[in-house]
């Protein structure tokens, strides 16, 4: 199994108090990205969020900061807003991160549920399924055809309004393909879109239960066989959200139980404005780690909650918080370092790995950085 970091950025106090400032919060996502990779993880993911708290509304800059300072690590979306940008942007911005990271690049596209996109963007919720649609498509074209020819569809809202002519968009990726995965977390229609196409796709598994992500997952695999394609093709990630290791059960479940109660009190007081299927509000702590994804425990307990939800997916990839929150830097890195030595080999060793491409080219540089202390 690969196991890479998610970090989409939220900036708000520690358990201190303290609220670091943009450039701070931003230097801790880079210095932890660069640990995961001293760690011997295998990628990592940068969020898109164009609202506060967060801080990640520019992922291919992120990314290619991270890009010069790591060799081998593959480089994630985490996800593209792929539904309310001009593709043709996207294209260029990820093709040039691409040849810069030595083709490392992954990309995830998702439609997003924030009700912010469509005052910036002027894409609603409902419109976004299309849009998605349709700059997915353009941007397989661009990334395969050396000239493209396009019309904005009739009837279908488009970010992109203006045609394309024989269009030369450059650079063109350095990888020969780069894998796009379609992140979902309770539509059937993402997963699809992912089966049409022969794509991998990366399950949410964030606030509902393991049962509500498996019912998707099982539709892309029936949709994937409808399709003609070899089901054991089919590639599936799964996130799980927070990230808690300590020697006992006990120490992890006293250190998360205050993050967790924040967690609960601001679902239940923003209950009214989420989006039905997206989040479960839990009777109470034991339920929630019996019942969500969190990895809030001992080595041992966290190795046999992957292996449920592998045994329910089928997943050989899985993503982990790349964020301290609440607990801070340094509560991460102690988690980070007891998931490494006692967690991941366990999980390489008993379960099967996805098809993980090496570099296209290897970089000779030496990063700007050769070690990292978090804080």
């Amino acid at each position: 199994m690969k196991v890479i970091g998610l970090d989409i950025i939220p900036n708000g106090p520690d358990a201190a108090g303290h609220t670091p400032t943009p450039a701070e919060r931003l230097t801790q996502t880079v210095d932890t990205a660069i640990l995961f990779e001293e760690l011997g993880f295998d990628g990592f993911a940068v969020g898109e969020r164009h609202h506060p708290p967060f801080l990640s509304s520019a992922p291919p800059v992120i990314l290619s900061h991270l890009a010069a300072l790591t060799r081998r690590i593959r480089l994630f979306t985490g996800v593209t807003l792929l539904s309310v940008l001009d593709p043709v942007r996207v294209a260029e911005d990820y093709a040039t991160l691409d040849n810069l990271s030595g083709g490392r690049l992954e990309l995830i596209i998702g439609k997003g549920n924030g009700p912010e996109q469509a005052e910036l963007f002027g894409i609603g919720r409902l419109d976004a399924w299309d849009t998605i649609r349709e700059n997915y498509l353009l941007l397989r074209r661009i990334w395969s055809e050396q000239k493209v020819t396009w019309d904005a569809p009739a009837g279908v809202p488009s970010i992109r309004t203006a045609p394309l002519r024989d269009a030369e968009i450059w650079p063109k990726p350095l990888q020969p393909k780069i894998r796009i995965w379609h992140g979902s977390a309770s539509a059937e229609r993402s997963v699809e879109l992912a089966a049409e196409h022969g794509d991998p796709i990366f399950s949410a598994n964030g606030f509902n239960p393991l049962e509500h992500y498996g019912r998707l997952i099982d539709h892309y695999r029936r949709k994937w066989e409808e399709f003609g394609r070899d089901p054991h093709d089919a590639t599936v990630g799964a996130g799980h959200i927070a990230l808690v290791v300590r020697p006992t059960s006990q120490d992890a479940r006293a250190a998360f139980r205050p993050s967790y109660e924040k967690l609960a009190a601001s679902l239940r007081e923003n209950a009214s404005h989420q989006l039905p299927g997206t989040f479960t509000l839990y009777k109470d702590y034991d339920e929630y780690l019996a019942q969500s994804s969190a990895l809030v425990g001992s080595p041992q307990e966290v190795l046999d909650k992957v292996h449920r939800y592998h045994e329910a997916f089928g997943n050989t990839v899985i993503h982990i918080s790349g964020h301290g929150g609440e607990l801070g830097q340094a509560a991460l890195r102690e988690s980070l370092e007891l998931f490494a030595s006692d967690v991941l080999p366990e999980l390489r060793a008993s379960l099967p790995d996805p098809e993980w491409p090496e570099p296209t080219l290897a970089l000779t540089r030496t990063p700007a950085r050769e070690s990292v202390a978090l804080a």
